[in-house]
């Protein structure tokens, strides 16, 4: 795989932790989504507390009384290769947001890097 370098896409998809596309967690199916469209990496981040359009407060405090916690997938790509899944993540996020915007990546760590064969 090519490196990830220079200006990219950071996508940011905005959606709660109970939430369902066909009977599974959008988060786990977007993931899944991603992974097979080739995509670098997506990371999957849980938020503590947080609220959305309707200003319901969604928190892990008093012993997980929310059970719908925020839930953010962070992914950096390539604008086009972004463009092209929109119209399929716009299927699977009935609730939620997408947001969009440049960033500047300075290194990609190769996997053999990470197991201590730097090439």
């Amino acid at each position: 795989m090519p490196k990830l370098e220079g200006e990219q896409t950071l996508m940011r998809i905005f959606t709660g932790e109970s939430d369902r596309w066909h009977g599974r967690l959008v988060y786990e199916a977007v993931v899944e989504t991603l992974r097979r469209e080739g995509f670098y990496g997506a990371t999957v981040l849980k938020g503590a507390m947080g609220f959305g359009a309707r200003s319901v407060m969604h928190s892990e405090k008093f012993l997980r009384l929310s059970n719908d916690l925020p839930v953010v997938i962070e992914v950096i790509e390539q604008q086009e290769k972004i463009d092209k899944i929109l119209p399929r993540l716009d299927e699977m996020i009935q609730g939620g947001m997408v947001t969009l915007e440049k960033v500047r990546v300075i290194r990609y760590i190769k996997n053999d890097v990470l197991r201590g064969k730097e090439s």
